[in-house]
């Protein structure tokens, strides 16, 4: 198996045990599953940046990418740096990551919060609303167009904006449905792990404008926004250019000011 495969096959044993041990009834009942989601979509189409800063600690790819990193002080940082949305990653064996990484960082901003998790089940989307999301990822890779209608559906009913990421024209052409909110390019193929920005360039003039088109991985400079912009992207979601930095805060900070 690769290691999408492998992940999914984690994931369908982690959702069944969750839903035995806290059903939706429980999530239901959460505090912050009535709190009103922020449209991260719709402040994408308006930002200066459109950038999406991601907390994560590491990935498959790279292993370890920031053990130490607070996830409340390094969220918050994005946000006073000017970040449009902050990207949270819930997924634990693979990522390093939980589902109070991103309670934490709801309590600490204000800014849209997306789910970034392999979601496979609709548990999951309940989840991120009792968790405080205002978005969830769904990755055309591991799910059928009957399964993304179904999902994207389901999360409109939360109120929650849908990023729908794709890696080829195949699994962008099965995705455009009115219940998906954004179109994210993923340039870093899960199979390979390989990154090229050249992915987002080619599949950019298949994406209506009705979708708002979010670049993601391998963005490292403010000139490469800059080309990706030129192609019609709102949306920019980086994560390790800040989270390898002794000084996430920092990095981004420089960041911001590069792209002025």
């Amino acid at each position: 198996m690769n290691i999408l495969d492998t992940i999914i096959a984690q994931k369908q044993r982690e959702v069944a045990a969750k839903k035995h041990a806290f059903p939706v009834a429980l999530l239901e009942r959460s505090h912050l599953f009535t709190r009103t989601p922020r449209s991260l979509a719709q402040l994408l189409r308006t930002s200066n940046t459109g950038i999406i800063s991601e907390f994560k600690r590491r990935s498959p790819s790279r292993s370890v990418i920031n053990e130490t990193a607070k996830v409340q002080s390094i969220a918050l940082a994005y946000e006073q740096a000017g970040a449009s949305g902050i990207s949270v990653l819930t997924d634990t064996p693979f990522f390093g990551g939980s589902l109070d990484d991103l309670l934490l960082t709801r309590s600490a901003v204000g800014l849209p919060l997306l789910r970034k998790e392999f979601i496979i089940d609709g548990y999951q989307i309940y989840e991120a609303k009792a968790y405080g999301a205002d978005a969830i990822l769904l990755i055309a890779a591991c799910l059928s167009e009957k399964e993304i209608i179904a999902l994207s559906t389901l999360a409109k009913t939360l109120s929650l904006d849908v990023l729908l990421e794709v890696h080829d024209e195949e699994e962008l052409k099965r995705s455009l449905h009115p219940t998906i909110d954004m179109i994210g390019v993923n340039n870093r193929n899960l199979k390979t792990f390989e990154v090229d920005l050249a992915t987002s360039v080619a599949l950019s003039s298949y994406i209506p404008t009705t979708f708002v088109k979010v670049s993601e991985s391998g963005i490292r400079t403010a000139e490469d926004i800059k080309k990706l912009r030129s192609h019609g992207f709102q949306g920019f979601l980086i994560g390790e250019q800040f989270m390898k930095s002794e000084d996430p805060a920092n990095e981004v900070q420089q960041f911001m000011k590069s792209l002025v």
